[in-house]
């Protein structure tokens, strides 16, 4: 009996040992997959958005040093809280993809920008630019808290998070606020504000180079807040090219840019006249059945309306009820505001008024 009951004891410490280091194992385990998630993720990131079609060609096996350079805001972040946070696609593109992630230590939700390493140069060669991005700060501009820098040269970048989304967002969402006056002036208003600071308000004066209504990204209260300025200045030729190809094929290009490199602040406000007409008309700007219009690009189809005397019915149709509704000042303040867009998306970059002057007319409006 005696020793039966040391076989069993010693089968009992043999399988709490046994569970014991099974336990320790699925730990380290999970660490280490936890650990490489991000790592995983980037080295496979080609494939995931969009192949060798975004790059310019195959990527090239090379190795940096890892570093994480941080920007107001982001004092306090490591490359653990950036590598370990479990994330989720919220947006892609050919040269990179947007992941809402989770930093376990703070809590805290950022977006995280990760760029393909075939789409940007090396950390030497962009870091310049980098820091130019990382020292913008604005009430309307999404700011830049930090870069993360991976051994295989892949690059993560940490913005603030925003759970209301993109203005595109907003006003496809069929809700009653993307209706409202007083909420598409305080947007247009506050995107002009954005722009104008990149234009006038730096040191070194900034092209956004790709504003449009899915880079408009919105707080609780409706601030706009304009992200992805600059963004052509990182990526190289190829991607920044591919980049203005799309933004031709939405309708946001100016008609007189034909490569990226050539991005001026005129452009620029020819994209923010777009925006503002996108606003107006609820409409996309490429709409194949905008008023059955032979000419589908939205500034061209109610440029022609208003040589039509038809000015009225380009509006959305609750926004003009609402504003008509509420009284004639709104209706006065819902044309002022459609001739400024007009005229920003003027085909000669030389009549598109500065972002000082968009701003005073805004203001105007409401006085």
């Amino acid at each position: 009996m005696e020793k039966r009951h040391k076989i069993e004891l010693l089968l009992g410490l043999l399988c709490s040992f046994l569970f014991l280091l099974l336990f320790l194992l699925l730990a380290l385990s999970y660490f280490f997959r936890k650990r490489l998630r991000w790592r995983g993720r980037t080295k496979n990131e080609p494939l995931e958005a969009g192949g060798d079609s975004g790059g310019g060609g195959a990527e090239e096996e090379h190795s940096e040093a890892e570093e994480l350079v941080r920007f107001a805001g982001g004092e306090s972040l490591t490359v653990h809280d950036i590598l370990d946070a479990p994330g989720e696609v919220v947006g892609k593109s050919s040269y990179g993809t947007l992941y809402r992630a989770s930093l376990e230590r703070s809590g805290s939700v950022v977006l995280l920008r990760f760029l393909r390493p075939a789409c940007v140069g090396g950390t030497e060669e962009v870091l310049p630019a980098v820091r130019a991005l990382g020292a913008v700060r604005h009430p309307n501009l999404v700011p830049l808290r930090a870069m993360y820098v991976g051994p295989r040269g892949e690059k993560l970048f940490v913005h603030p998070f925003f759970a209301a989304g993109s203005l595109k967002q907003f006003l496809r969402a069929g809700v009653a606020d993307a209706h409202r006056w007083d909420i598409v002036y305080k947007l247009s208003l506050g995107i002009a504000r954005g722009l104008d600071h990149l234009h006038t308000g730096l040191e070194k004066p900034m092209v956004h180079g790709n504003l449009k209504t899915n880079n408009i990204l919105l707080d609780a209260d409706y601030q706009p807040r304009l992200s992805d300025f600059g963004l052509h200045l990182i990526l190289n030729p190829a991607a920044a090219q591919e980049m203005l190809e799309v933004s031709a094929a939405q309708g946001y290009k100016a008609p007189e840019l034909v490569k990226m490199k050539d991005a001026s602040r005129e452009s620029d406000i020819y994209s923010l006249g777009v925006v503002v007409l996108e606003m107006l008309t609820q409409k996309d700007p490429i709409n194949t059945n905008f008023f059955q219009s032979k000419d589908f690009h939205v500034p061209t189809s109610l440029r022609n309306l208003v040589l039509e005397h038809k000015v009225l019915d380009v509006f959305n149709s609750e926004l003009l009820i609402q504003s008509t509704d509420q009284s004639s000042t709104n209706e006065q303040g819902l044309l002022m505001l459609f001739r400024l867009a007009i005229a920003c998306c003027s085909p000669s970059p030389a009549s598109r008024p500065d972002t000082k002057h968009v701003i005073s007319q805004l203001e105007d409006i409401i006085r």
